[in-house]
């Protein structure tokens, strides 16, 4: 189970790299203020991330059960990261074929709906397989 959180990890994280991509391609950095992602939020989500990530990798290496627990923690922020991003993000995608959206330079209107779905999705999915895999389940 644990190399199937890795797969979904690492899906979740190439899903990830392209919304973080079309964010800051799009002018999220160079325009602090067209955007309602802070920043600090973005790129906390995306550090704490990949630092459970590479727990993860040498928790498999190793085979040390602390860092299981220790990619789950940090998985936890993480998912909160990501819930208030969704959040915030949500009337600037709803807002997009309306006349307002014509104002709005947000670089997150620029967001492809299919890949914040699977990235949530499988973000979900990850949390849910690396929670079981630090339990002991299915080993």
């Amino acid at each position: 189970m644990g190399i199937a959180a890795l797969i979904l990890w690492l899906l979740t994280a190439t899903g990830g790299f392209v919304l973080l991509g079309t964010w800051i391609a799009k002018g999220g950095v160079r325009q602090p203020g067209s955007s309602r992602l802070p920043a600090p939020v973005l790129f906390g989500h995306f550090l704490l991330a990949a630092a459970g990530l590479i727990v993860w990798i040498v928790y498999l290496v190793i085979d040390n059960d602390a860092l299981s627990w220790i990619a789950f923690a940090l998985l936890v922020p993480v998912a909160a990261l990501g819930f208030f991003m969704l959040a915030r993000w949500l009337p600037v995608y709803r807002s997009r074929n309306a006349i307002a959206a014509a104002t709005t330079t947000a670089p997150e209107r620029h967001f492809p709906i299919a890949i914040v779905g699977g990235h949530g999705l499988l973000a979900v999915a990850t949390v849910v397989l690396v929670f079981l895999t630090a339990l002991g389940v299915g080993s």
